[in-house]
């Protein structure tokens, strides 16, 4: 097991326990009606920390806002400007994402790091392929894992200059081998907890894909304590796939949905009828895995593990339990019924 140094963010203890969820805001950081609006609705969603861009001094107005709004922990997206992120750190916000080695001097580095020491706010250093150093380009010709891992240590260490050790990294990359490299790399190398994500990872089809193989990857592997999966589309999607990844590999509890890939044995609607299923039990927190399946072939048969199910008939179907119990129901009362024993349960 890697062993992490905790870092607090907010209420949320970074420590490999709980993996936790993010999101970004999308909208316009001068329409503050309009963030506190999108946060709102990232909370009641699942988002767990949620990350707003202070792109300049009008912004910082945004953060009072939001804290108002919302109890998940508010993140500063800074780049280049140390005084944008001493300034939120004023304004009440729970962690600061800053790159030390991009805010000038080190007296800059140093007035950051005794902002957020003050506060007991933790800093997220962010890299990515796209805007490594040039020299660590040279040195490595390319941005190679090794270019990347480098870079976001030699962040790391501006701070530790200064005693501040609250850090946590990510190394992000469009690119999946190469983001899965970085990270495992970045695991060898440092106690820092790590948020992971696939940058722009691009429109809701490929960037779930991507986003499920490296994230997903590196969970399963015990690396990773908090998760972004980063879509061209409404946030509050981010925050549902995430929930999904987390769910397939076990780290949160959630239903489960089972269901075949139909074949010409199939006499019922399955498509449509999992894909209902899926939506009426997308919020349930039942810890129970239900079975949507087109013939007895792959009914009671493949899916005996799940608590409760359906396997389709000519015109009808019958609904089956883990413990051994059946019962035939018609083709029109299937959704209806299958929740009803969902319910039960």
């Amino acid at each position: 097991m890697r062993k992490i140094r905790p870092v607090k963010v907010g209420g949320c203890v970074l420590d490999g326990s709980h993996i936790y969820i993010q999101s970004m805001l999308n909208v316009p950081s001068y329409d503050i009606e309009g963030s506190v609006k999108q946060a709102v609705e990232l909370e009641k969603a699942g988002c767990e920390i949620v990350r707003a861009a202070i792109p300049d001094m009008e912004a910082i107005k945004l953060i009072p806002a939001i804290k108002e709004a919302v109890k998940i922990p508010l993140v500063a997206d800074i780049h280049f400007d140390y005084r944008l992120a001493i300034e939120a750190a004023a304004a009440g916000v729970d962690k600061i994402r800053i790159n030390p080695g991009n805010i000038g001097d080190l007296d800059r580095v140093k007035a950051v790091a005794d902002a957020c020491r003050s506060r007991d706010l933790p800093i997220r250093i962010g890299v990515n392929s796209g805007s490594l150093e040039k020299e660590l380009l040279a040195k490595y010709g390319s941005p190679t894992p090794e270019a990347l891992v480098e870079s976001a240590l030699n962040h790391a260490a501006l701070l530790e200059r200064f005693d501040f050790d609250d850090i946590v990294i990510s190394i992000k990359s469009s690119d999946v081998n190469r983001m899965i490299a970085c990270y495992r790399l970045a695991a060898e190398k440092c106690n820092y907890p790590l948020h992971l994500g696939v940058t722009e990872a691009g429109t809701e089809r490929m960037g779930l894909i991507k986003s499920a193989v490296g994230i997903g990857s590196l969970l399963c592997d015990g690396i990773g304590e908090t998760i972004r999966v980063s879509l061209t589309d409404e946030p509050v999607k981010e925050i549902e796939a995430a929930k999904d990844i987390l769910k397939c590999i076990g780290k949160r509890k959630g239903v489960t949905i089972v269901s075949c890939p139909t074949c010409g044995r199939t006499r019922i609607d399955l498509i449509g009828t999992a894909k209902k299923v899926e939506a009426a039990l997308s919020d349930s927190e039942k810890d129970i895995t239900v079975a949507v399946m087109g013939c007895v072939v792959n009914g009671p048969g493949e899916a005996r593990e799940a608590d409760v199910g359906i396997a389709g008939g000519d015109g009808c179907a019958v609904i089956f339990r883990k413990d051994g119990t059946q019962r035939k129901i018609k083709e029109e009362d299937i959704v209806s019924e299958l929740l009803a024993e969902v319910e039960k349960l």
